[in-house]
């Protein structure tokens, strides 16, 4: 018998912290209408000193595991994406483990940037369709707001803070469909943050540099390109589709690419405007928002996204 691997559940968590807009102005040359005509951001959350990834992970997995009604230690494999991890080693998913108090089963961080999740949850569908693991937590938690330049108008508008996870789980039935994954280091000067540790100092800028115009004609071309190559794997159209869950880092991203395969807004699952661009955390917050508020239903077909640094993107196609 086939074996498939499923969403059984899924959580996030959001910094109690929300930074608006109007509060920017007075931080940055900016405006509250600048920032929403070219992002459509109102708001982002943002963590509290003493808050790590971990931490955030943690508040996302109790709530995707009670969601799946399992228990902490019925999860037997952690991946986590995330950018901004705790400490330069151990990893940041070794570190949710402890704090979930699971003491065994492999547990690793993965780096893709804004295409981490996808990247995570794609690996654990291997692990788990194969039989090599029962329950996966599968996480994105990031905290941007601490390698962000707050002088630099450019950067600092567009991300906030946040964590979501899920809980995937082996099933008889058809989840996970197609998974696609991509990546050109040619593209990694364009968007990074290159600074790095050496001899116990930062050498080199440790925040978010970016080339703007270039990663918004990078991001439409792929998110449509990941969604085509979704499409032709599973034989669907992209009138199929009934959720389209991509990255959330511009709304004018999401618009452009969702006019290009013909998807109507109304499908759309949007977060840009409260989170701001959350990284490896904004598809399963986005993924979460839309299960708890009913919109996805059973047997209903759902496509994800990602692109991000490196350049890194991908697609994963599910069946709710």
């Amino acid at each position: 018998m086939a074996m498939y691997s499923k969403i059984a559940g899924t959580g996030s968590y959001l910094p109690k912290k929300i930074l608006t807009n109007i509060e920017l102005e007075s931080m940055v040359d900016t405006s509250d209408e600048w920032i929403q005509t070219r992002t459509g951001i109102v708001q982002r959350h943002i963590a509290s000193d003493g808050q790590m990834a971990s931490d955030l992970a943690f508040e996302a997995s109790c709530r995707a595991l009670d969601a799946a009604n399992l228990k902490a230690q019925d999860i037997d494999l952690i991946i986590l994406a995330t950018t901004t991890p705790d400490m330069i080693f151990p990893s940041t998913a070794c570190i949710l483990q402890e704090k979930l108090g699971i003491t065994d089963g492999p547990a690793f961080d993965v780096q893709a940037v804004c295409s981490g999740f996808i990247y995570a949850l794609a690996t654990a569908d291997m692990f788990v369709s194969s039989g090599k693991s029962k329950n996966a937590l599968v996480v994105g938690a990031e905290i941007y707001s601490r390698i962000v330049d707050w002088s630099d108008r450019n950067t600092c508008v567009l991300f906030g803070d946040g964590a979501g996870a899920v809980v995937l789980s082996q099933s008889e039935q058809p989840g996970i469909l197609s998974s696609h994954l991509h990546a050109n280091g040619g593209y990694s000067k364009i968007l990074a943050a290159p600074g790095r540790i050496s001899g116990g100092k930062i050498q080199g800028t440790p925040f978010i540099a970016m080339e703007g115009n270039t990663v918004f004609k990078f991001a439409v071309k792929a998110l449509e390109e990941a969604a085509i190559e979704s499409l032709a794997a599973n034989n669907l159209k992209a009138s199929d589709f009934d959720w389209f869950i991509p990255h959330q880092a511009n709304i004018r991203i999401i618009k452009s690419t969702a006019h290009k395969l013909g998807i109507p807004m109304e499908k759309v699952v949007t977060t840009v405007d409260r989170h701001g661009n959350t990284s490896a955390a904004s598809v399963p917050l986005a993924l979460d928002l839309a299960v708890r508020d009913g919109r996805i239903l059973s047997n209903q077909y759902i496509l994800l996204e990602g692109v991000g640094g490196g350049f890194t993107w991908g697609s994963i196609l599910l069946q709710w």
